[in-house]
């Protein structure tokens, strides 16, 4: 089908809403309007769906997130699934898509667990666990501006779905049409035994499955903690969680506490980014506070900022944040005798390598995946598979997820709280700063700095422009990386390492290294440098020199 007639389907069909008729009609004379809004199907794929609200097939609203969700309960019918958990976030139109979700799978004969209130991505990977159901649905557009919502489908596993999942719920999703979409009311579902609210103590077993993955359990020395959920979803899991802790006093940032999918004090709410700090570091001065967390819509992802010692704030990178968890992790648990025999560690391949170090020293190895939680996930079911979970002690990505424990299987923001507020703890109490502690990590095993540049791109399909940015890149790949010759080109498309395939570049020389990959959910060609050096001078100027480069292979 053409926009055109796409969009006068959704003017003139009675399956639509009437504002959502007037809309799509006015947009019949609007060229440019008409191609952003009907020009294509909004694409659905192992993250799920993620887009901008409005009217239109290649938007996030209530018909796009029935029809995904009628192809999941068209999936879940054919191979006996009999139930799902939906969660969802503070953005607009959440409660409306997880009502609606609820409904199309109800109408399916699939018996829905909606939670009460807005509740993290990591709650959701629990609650399907633990209520033993066939499928979760997490409604969020993660750490998009406001303007987004999105749509994640997690496995009975509590993982979000694999590569196979996803191509299966793809093709009922295609084989459906708007016309043809119903579900059930909230009142009728309900009624007919198909929705239930899921049980408050999940949240209370959550939480103290997350305490118990403490490995300073004793400490309690006194330190102050400044949090913002970023008017998420993180401020009730979080705040119980760091209060059952003893010795922190915590301080939330006031204007981003209440849910608020507006995020009218931070447009960008990313913990990767400084500027979604500024308000937190602001508060954090005001009371004295040692320690700034941030977590963003969903609760998933984790910004830290610590004081050094002439009170200024730095923000730690995903990177720096995981290498400190990482040794935290191996170091309690080795002088506790709690570390198994052949810990493993995964990582994705865009994250540090400094991780292989760090985990040799303490016996573990190290098991790279492809970009995306949902392999570190996949990783601990094989594991599980084989009768050695036990051998999982953390996982991380260098886009601040992180994860010690296999009672979620995606990244947690509530448990990396947890983590980093007991090691500042046992930090303190020995006079120390997890400066300094970071310092004396490069001190002993090398320093690695790192940094990401993103290229958005533009037109009337962007991620079509992305997917032939990538094809031109490889076609003609560089010769260089900062002036000096590659000495290592690896392209993952058709799959190396015992990794699956994927549209991944990777270049390599003396100086460092080049990652390219574009985003799964958004029109941006993501570009990770690695540069080592003997100081974070020497480290920088080889990442300047390097970016130089890497700017024009995407022109």
């Amino acid at each position: 089908m053409t926009a055109q007639e796409r969009a006068t389907a959704w003017a003139t069909l009675p399956r639509f809403d009437v504002a959502t008729r007037a809309a799509a009609e006015g947009m019949l004379g609007d060229e440019n309007e008409l191609m952003r809004a009907f020009g294509s199907e909004l694409s659905f794929g192992t993250g799920g769906l993620r887009g901008v609200l409005g009217v239109g097939t290649n938007r996030m609203n209530i018909y796009t997130v029935a029809k995904a969700t009628a192809g999941l309960a068209d999936v879940l019918c054919a191979t006996g699934g009999r139930s799902a958990v939906i969660a969802y976030d503070s953005r607009h139109g959440s409660r409306a898509f997880a009502l609606v979700t609820a409904g199309v799978l109800a109408a399916g004969g699939v018996r829905a667990f909606l939670f009460d209130r807005l509740m993290p991505t990591p709650v959701l990977s629990f609650a399907t666990r633990q209520l033993h159901a066939d499928a979760g649905v997490m409604i969020t557009a993660s750490h998009n501006p406001a303007e987004y919502n999105g749509y994640k489908i997690y496995g009975p596993d509590g993982c979000q779905i694999t590569d196979e999942a996803a191509s299966q719920i793809t093709r009922a999703i295609d084989a459906r049409d708007y016309a043809s979409l119903r579900w059930l009311t909230e009142q009728e579902a309900r009624a007919a035994g198909l929705l239930s609210d899921v049980p408050p103590e999940i949240l209370t077993e959550y939480l103290q499955r997350t305490l118990d993955c403490r490995v300073h359990p004793d400490a309690d020395t006194p330190v102050t903690v400044c949090y913002t959920p970023l008017n998420g979803a993180g401020l009730e899991p979080v705040c119980k969680a760091l209060k059952a802790m003893r010795g922190v006093t915590l301080v939330v940032v006031e204007a981003q506490a209440a849910p608020d999918g507006d995020f009218p004090t931070c447009p960008k709410p990313n913990p990767e980014l400084a500027p979604t700090l500024v308000l937190a570091i602001e508060t954090a001065r005001l009371h004295g506070a040692g320690l700034v967390l941030a977590t963003d819509p969903d609760s998933d992802r984790i910004g830290v900022a610590v004081r050094n010692e002439k009170g200024d704030y730095l923000r730690l990178t995903g990177n720096e944040v995981g290498l400190l968890l990482l040794e935290s992790v191996l170091k309690a648990r080795r002088d506790a005798g709690t570390l198994p025999a052949r810990p493993e560690v995964v990582k994705t391949i865009v994250t540090t390598d400094l991780a292989f170090a760090v985990a040799e020293a303490y016996g573990a190895t190290i098991r790279e995946t492809l970009t995306g939680f949902k392999y570190i996930g996949e990783e601990i079911g094989r594991l599980e598979k084989q009768g050695e979970a036990e051998r999982f002690v953390f996982g991380f990505e260098e886009s601040c997820g992180y994860l010690a424990g296999t009672h979620v299987r995606d990244k947690d923001g509530v448990l990396a709280a947890v983590l980093v507020c007991e090691l500042m703890q046992a930090t303190v109490a020995e006079d120390r700063t997890l400066l300094s502690l970071l310092d004396a990590l490069y001190a002993r095993f090398g320093r690695l700095d790192t940094r990401l540049l993103s290229f958005e791109l533009a037109g009337a399909d962007p991620m079509a422009e992305m997917r032939r940015s990538m094809k031109r890149l490889r076609g003609q790949p560089p010769e260089t990386l900062a002036g000096k010759p590659l000495i290592q080109r690896k392209d993952y498309l058709p799959g190396v390492d015992g990794l699956p395939p994927a549209d991944v570049l990777t270049f390599v020389n003396a100086w460092g290294k080049a990652i390219v990959r574009p985003s799964g959910t958004e029109p941006t060609v993501k570009v990770y440098l690695f540069a080592p050096g003997k100081t974070a001078v020497e480290a920088e100027a080889a990442l300047d020199a390097m970016e130089a480069d890497a700017c024009g292979w995407l022109a």
